[in-house]
């Protein structure tokens, strides 16, 4: 996009400045009277007034419409951000979610487990009382 503002703003300054050149030339070869001469200078800068007035607001548009597309690409590109940003919590939201549910099994099993060796330790234990007294 620069290059075109660029190649824009340099049309602009050549209309100008060929507009200039031109009247001065003109001017200069054409054989006329002080009098027509003043009137052709009068014209001529009303042209090139008019030529620049016509430009310069072509120009203001086409930064308006610039200034538009940038702040609708901005909006368009922050909503996208926002967007992922938010499914990217979502997704970790769940993947927390899942893992603290694994660790809650992981320790309930573990539980059983602690429970499961108490018992077989007591069962042990009971057996081997038994056995004393047997013995005894």
């Amino acid at each position: 996009m620069s290059n075109n503002n660029d190649s824009f703003g340099a049309f602009f300054s050549g209309v100008i400045i060929g507009g200039f050149v031109g009247a001065v030339t003109a001017l200069l070869l054409a054989p006329q009277s002080g009098e027509e001469t003043r009137e052709v200078i009068k014209v001529k800068s009303t042209e090139i007034r008019d030529k620049a007035r016509e430009s310069s607001e072509d120009l203001r548009i086409k930064l308006e419409k610039l200034s538009q597309d940038a702040q609708a690409l901005a909006t368009d590109l922050s909503q996208q951000a926002q967007e992922r940003s938010q499914k990217f919590q979502q997704q970790g939201q769940l993947i927390l979610e899942e893992q603290k549910a694994r660790l809650q099994q992981a320790s309930q099993k573990f539980k059983k487990l602690e429970e499961l060796e108490e018992e077989e330790l007591e069962i042990e234990e009971e057996a081997a009382a038994e056995s004393a007294e047997e013995e005894a």
